[in-house]
């Protein structure tokens, strides 16, 4: 890349720590571009708070804010759901959100002119190639530039020495230097003490979590939810009528009061190492459960288990940044068709930490009580015999073959 030629640049902008000292890194590295900062509005509140004031201060042109909450929920989280996917426990709150950003980044760079695109992934983790693969399908020849492949800063502590030497401000301190990812449906936590599998977490200290409590710290009491859905999509939360990011919205007010959706894994990364990472989402677990409960009374046998095997597939591509691709299309247009009959209503009971069904009912059960009850009913229970004769006939047969019968 020419440097020389890079006059105009888009920067992904959080304002934490990597963006805040990529805007005078680039100043400095680049010949002085212009740096327009663009920070997606995935539901992160308050972390968009004084955005723009320490983005112009520290060297950016302008601030765009681009408000991503609905595309990220509707278009790629209620497949998800549908889906059931999972990677490897983890509700996936950060791959959810970088195809909305990485494809808002594409299309401002076109319209603003821009030479370049800038983010702030580490070339250790998994976001760098979800936003470049994204950019690469809305904006095939824009040029990208990741200032970890390039500079020399090593850590977190030399990007803290950086931001001090160029009055960058910050919000946090090298003891509460946790690497972070907020958005609606989630928070990441990453580093420091978290780096050592064989430390526990301290989910009672202040600060650390944000979305809620640790479950001993949550109410004696239970408290109970009621959650509706068509298609496999919520639209409704306590018999409210509202839109899926509302619902997510008081999902993880009431899911984080009653210390619901915290997980401590050791997941394996697209690039090939293992990290450590303690994931708060509160909201998204309940969901991901009450969806779950309808699927039991609504799909059938082969579906719900074909789903199931897909389900890994999907969350596999989401991980690995594949949003933007046709086995994306394929597998939604599955994900979908499978919960065509997925209608009805979930009563859910939290209780410190827990997720408890308390009722499901749907007009499209495909339970029988009449067939199933240890009471009378008009299943002929003679006609067993004759299924388990034919379905047992290859094993009778081996047998036979054993003791030369055959």
């Amino acid at each position: 890349m020419d440097k020389s030629k890079i006059k105009k640049i888009v920067l992904a902008y959080s304002g934490g720590l990597d963006t805040s000292i990529i805007i005078p890194w680039l100043k400095e590295n680049y010949n002085d571009p212009e740096i327009i900062a663009v920070a997606g509005n995935v539901g992160q509140n308050d972390e968009l708070d004084g955005l723009e004031e320490k983005a112009l201060a520290t060297g950016a042109s302008k601030l765009i804010v681009a408000d991503l909450v609905d595309e990220m929920v509707d278009d790629i989280i209620i497949p998800a759901l549908k889906m059931d996917a999972k990677y490897e426990t983890y509700l996936l709150g950060t791959a959810f959100a970088r195809p909305v950003i990485g494809k808002k980044l594409a299309e401002i760079a076109l319209a603003e002119g821009a030479d370049a695109i800038c983010h702030g992934a580490t070339g250790k983790g998994n976001d760098q190639v979800r936003f470049e693969l994204a950019i690469k399908r809305f904006a095939p020849d824009m040029p990208i530039i990741a200032p970890w492949r390039e500079w020399d800063i090593k850590s977190r502590d030399e990007e803290i020495d950086y931001a001090e030497a160029h009055h960058v401000p910050l919000k946090i301190s090298r003891e509460t230097n946790y690497s972070k990812d907020k958005n609606l449906w989630h928070l990441s936590h990453e580093g420091l003490d978290l780096e050592d599998p064989a430390n526990e977490p301290d989910y009672m200290k202040p600060g650390f979590l944000e979305m809620g409590v640790a479950p001993e710290a949550a109410p004696d009491e239970p408290t109970y939810i009621t959650l509706d859905f068509e298609s496999g999509a919520p639209v409704a939360f306590n018999g409210e009528k509202m839109k899926a990011s509302q619902i997510i919205a008081k999902l993880n007010e009431v899911g984080g009061a009653n210390g619901i959706g915290i997980i401590d894994i050791v997941e394996n990364r697209l690039v090939g190492m293992k990290d450590r990472g303690v994931y708060e989402t509160p909201g998204g677990s309940i969901l991901y459960f009450a969806h779950e409960q309808l699927e039991m009374l609504t799909v059938d046998k082969e579906t719900l288990h074909e789903k199931q095997k897909l389900s890994v597939d999907y969350a596999d591509l989401i991980y690995n940044g594949k949003w933007y691709s046709p086995l994306q299309e394929a597998l939604t247009a599955f994900a979908n068709e499978a919960d065509k009959y997925v209608t009805g209503q979930v009563k859910l009971k939290l209780y410190k930490g827990n997720i408890i069904p308390a009722g499901t009912t749907s007009p499209y059960s495909l339970y029988s009580e009449n067939l199933v009850t240890f009471g009378e009913s008009d299943y002929d229970q003679s006609q067993a015999a004759g299924f388990i004769n034919l379905w047992g006939l290859p094993t009778k047969v081996q047998a036979y073959r054993e003791k030369g019968k055959l």
